[in-house]
């Protein structure tokens, strides 16, 4: 017996190994390599930033953590390096990710020119393998950027980092990344909500163009050739329309989905709804409060004015009977109220019902005193007998 219970017990534990073999961790994987860097926030701490130094900096600071982005999938966020060219006035400003040794992919450019009102106009375009053709944002900044009083002056010199791969400046550290929907948080909380960054699909520098041809890195892309945005994203053109798209299923989810009511016993304002059947009882507050009710009673010897405490009662109206009888009073009948007060009630009584049931004394100790006119003459007979009888003795 004891050999047998034992190769159950090997059995059933066997079964549950198996099945805890069998169970498949699913973890959150990322939608679209597009979302894993936010150009909005790109271009929020662009008009922060003091010079292209600066901006590169809070591009790769591990505590704002503005990039997502590990494409060499080491389990580290990549290193986004920061390189300038300039052509007539026009700033044509590269963000690499650094991949390996001597392998860069682009992600992103940032695009500054002056126009024919000589105001510095800037476009934060997205690579096209990163982010489908023409994704395009234009900041509006609230103050003007410390950065402009840099870039136009005589002595200015194009950026170019002097970071590559394993060589990272000293405040740099490495982080992994984090999800996708944790990423989309933390990112809101880093985009200066006081700009407007507006979508556009037309680049406006020409020359940018023309200097950005010819020099775009794509060592990610020439690794992974069906991997672009067309090819992740067979219905849509580039990230906005992602965007759109995402947006519009999450709506019709919204639609679709059942809508939980409340129902059963609710109470709202003193009111019981029963849902199940449809009924409805009104119900008021209790109360133990007494209320002491001053009766006006016109009695014979006695104030007309009695205080009485009257147990109250659940009731719908605050008013007491018109008509209350002193016997009623004595007994306590409960008086229909709502709150306690001191309530004065005049009370019409019936004559008859006062003489029967009224409180007074009357009946115990009662004392009669005789008219004097009554016992004057039978004093004077007393007086003349008692002569005549005093007569005859003598």
């Amino acid at each position: 017996m004891k050999t047998k219970t034992l190769f159950l017990m090997i059995v059933a534990l066997s079964v549950n190994l198996t099945r805890a073999q069998d169970v498949t961790t699913v973890n959150a994987k990322n939608s679209d390599i597009s979302d894993n860097l936010d150009l909005r926030a790109v271009a929020s701490i662009f008009g922060e930033s003091a010079n292209l130094e600066d901006f590169e900096k809070r591009l790769n600071d591990p505590k704002a953590q503005i990039s997502n982005l590990d494409l060499n999938n080491d389990g580290k966020v990549d290193y986004l390096r920061v390189i300038e060219s300039t052509e007539s006035g026009t700033h044509l400003i590269v963000i690499q990710s650094i991949l390996d040794k001597d392998v860069f992919q682009d992600i992103a450019t940032v695009e500054v020119e002056k126009d024919s009102n000589n105001e510095a106009q800037v476009q934060v375009v997205g690579d096209v393998y990163m982010y489908g053709p023409n994704y395009i944002y234009e900041p509006v900044y609230v103050t003007r950027p410390v950065i402009y009083s840099v870039f136009w002056t005589d002595y200015y010199r194009p950026y170019y980092s002097q970071y590559y791969w394993n060589y990272y400046p000293s405040y740099y550290y490495t982080w992994a990344p984090y999800p996708i929907y944790r990423y989309r948080r933390h990112i809101d909380v880093c985009i200066n909500e006081h700009n407007h960054y507006n979508y556009v699909n037309v680049r406006r520098s020409q020359r940018a163009v023309t200097l950005y041809s010819g020099r775009r890195s794509n060592g990610y892309e020439v690794s992974h050739p069906n991997r672009s945005f067309s090819q992740r994203n067979n219905n849509v053109s580039n990230r906005y329309e992602l965007d759109q798209t995402r947006k519009t299923l999450a709506a019709e989810r919204v639609n679709s989905a059942p809508r939980v009511t409340r129902s059963g016993n609710t109470s709202l304002y003193g009111t019981r709804n029963n849902a199940a059947t449809g009924s409805v009882r009104a119900t008021t507050p209790r109360t133990n409060a007494e209320t002491r009710v001053r009766v006006n009673t016109p009695t014979r010897g006695q104030s007309a004015n009695n205080e009485m405490p009257v147990r109250t009662t659940r009731s719908e109206t605050a008013t007491a009977p018109s008509r209350t009888s002193v016997q009623e009073v004595r007994q306590s009948t409960p008086v229909r109220t709502e709150t306690s007060v001191r309530t004065v009630a005049p009370a019409r009584t019936i004559q008859t019902e006062t003489h029967q049931s009224a409180p007074v004394r009357t009946e115990t100790k009662t004392r009669t005193v005789q008219p004097a006119r009554s016992s004057a003459p039978a004093r004077s007979q007393g007086s003349s007998s008692g002569a005549e009888r005093r007569n005859a003795r003598g």
